[in-house]
């Protein structure tokens, strides 16, 4: 018997004591089998649920950010796009070449082993480029196919380390990076247009923020 049982398994073993019984030192059982565990199964489910907890809880956040920075582009004229606060900052177009060559290299190519072809430093040399609604298509895109990498990793890939751009990062940690820059960065934007636009952006309309804890 394996460690790790299917659902048929756990069915059979739960109506057959006399099966049960002999199950080894992986499983505990009481009288007429009324209940049991198993130690193997118990760290191999709880080892699942987390890991697919982890990956839906970031990709809330990366979609969460992905809606707030449509909301910005929505709100701002297509001349603002490429306009700089001043020479040491970067325009909202320059954010978000940034943001799709890091989610690019980050969570597309180094967890699914495709060829990084990132080009850094011309996210922020660009001083102009395409429009508000072919960079809200490239970062959605770009995000989709980080997310489509993202759902295929089990724990054991989440754990695995790599080498992205000279750091040595596991895929929870390679994760963690894209969510955290991706948030960074919808800040930065958010703060941009609301600057230019003098209004709010509508982040939580509808709902209340002073709800206590329950």
């Amino acid at each position: 018997m394996s460690e790790i049982f299917s659902p048929a398994d756990y069915f059979f073993l739960f109506f057959v004591p006399e099966f049960v019984k002999n199950a080894g030192n992986d499983l505990y059982h009481y009288k007429y089998c009324t209940a049991f565990t198993f130690g193997p199964h118990n760290s191999y489910m709880m080892e699942k649920e987390l890991s697919i907890e982890f990956i839906n809880q970031s990709i809330f956040r990366m979609d969460e950010n992905t809606h707030r920075i449509h909301l910005c582009l929505e709100a701002l004229p297509e001349e603002a796009i490429w306009q700089r606060p001043n020479a040491s900052s970067n325009s909202i177009g320059n954010l978000i070449l940034h943001l799709c060559g890091n989610i690019g290299q980050y969570a597309v190519s180094s967890l699914s082993g495709r060829a990084d072809a990132r080009q850094r430093d011309a996210e922020f040399a660009a001083t102009a480029g395409p429009g508000k609604l072919v960079l809200l298509e490239r970062l959605t895109e770009t995000v989709e196919d980080a997310k489509a990498c993202i759902k295929l990793l089990d724990a054991t890939e989440l754990l695995r380390m790599r080498m992205v751009q000279g750091f040595q990062l596991s895929g929870m940690g390679i994760i963690i990076h894209v969510t955290e820059h991706y948030s960074y960065h919808t800040g930065q934007i958010a703060f941009w247009t609301k600057y230019l636009q003098d209004r709010d952006l509508g982040f939580y309309a509808g709902i209340d923020l002073n709800v206590k804890n329950s």
